[in-house]
């Protein structure tokens, strides 16, 4: 039976970035939205702001529960260069691991309907989209992620959607810098995948798997990882354009530089582990200074009334 330790590590807090990034931007987002009102709509709820929090961090623990489940029981995981999983490594039954999964995709259902109904009724369709997306990554019979998917479906739903999305629940209203904010945290989430497929190309090959990194090859990853990782800091200086605060994204390019260059040149097994981890901070680091530029304004003085 799996301890505490190990389901918490089961759970990959490695990745937590991927879901505190898009709403933390989506929120800066909806301050921009909010400063060129009319006063027509009505302020936003903090605890809107939660519920969006509750709901993307307990998708991406219930997809890393679900993806530790399918692995596993197909045998993927059976010889790992990356961190031992809790199927593939023994540490706990399949249908436990499942059933973490089911528990975490019910509490972002549950919380996804709370705020659904608080706002949009037919976001709920949304949320059942996001669930079924988690699931078939690696789950049912013809998972898209062993079809090379996965990086265009985190690109979709920890970027896009989760920012436009937290956006759209907070200020009413989607715009622009809403959308080149949930293209910048896409490719950043992209580039936390593109770095876990690459570090796994050799076992994924044998066991099957035709991970989007499989597909190009070691090399070509190796690029679509820096691409994903400059792509960010052109949105900012494109965000420039509504707010030139948003220039201040650009004071996390030398510390994604200095990762892209680690893995166009070579890192491999616990260096790409590493590249993995930091690239998931410089997501959350940009998203937090990006969204601060848009919440403080020109003036220096944070537009308090929405909250």
């Amino acid at each position: 039976m799996a301890t505490l330790s190990q389901w918490i590590n089961g759970a990959r807090p490695r990745t937590l970035t991927i879901a505190l990034a898009p709403v933390i931007a989506g929120v800066g987002a909806a301050y921009h939205v909010h400063s060129h009102l009319d006063g027509r709509h009505p302020a936003p709820i903090w605890w809107h702001v939660i519920l969006a929090f509750v709901v993307a961090i307990a998708l991406i623990v219930g997809v890393n529960y679900a993806n530790d489940y399918s692995d596993g029981v197909r045998g993927t995981d059976d010889v790992r260069t990356g961190p031992a999983r809790l199927v593939g490594g023994g540490m706990a039954a399949p249908a436990s691991v499942r059933t973490a999964a089911i528990i975490a995709f019910l509490v972002a259902a549950a919380a996804g309907i709370w705020l659904s109904l608080a706002t949009h009724w037919w976001l709920i369709l949304v949320g059942a989209v996001c669930i079924a997306a988690a699931w078939f990554y690696t789950g049912g019979p013809r998972p898209y992620g062993y079809a090379g998917f996965g990086e265009l479906a985190v690109f979709v739903f920890f970027g896009l959607v989760g920012v436009i999305g937290t956006q759209y629940v907070v200020a009413g209203k989607v715009d622009l810098v809403g959308v080149l904010s949930g293209v910048a945290v896409g490719s950043f989430a992209s580039a936390v995948l593109v770095t876990n497929n690459l570090r796994d190309i050799p076992t994924d090959e044998v066991s099957g798997k035709r991970t989007l990194a499989v597909r190009l090859g070691d090399y070509s990853t190796r690029y679509l990882y820096a691409f994903l990782m400059t792509l960010p800091f052109v949105v900012s200086v494109v965000l420039a354009l509504h707010h030139p605060w948003a220039l201040v994204g650009l004071a996390l390019a030398p510390l994604a530089n200095a990762v892209g260059r680690n893995v166009v040149n070579g890192a491999s097994g616990h260096d790409l582990i590493r590249a993995l981890g930091n690239t998931g901070w410089i997501m959350l680091g940009w998203s937090i200074v990006t969204a601060l530029a848009f919440i403080w304004g020109l003036d220096g003085a944070p537009h308090t009334h929405l909250l």
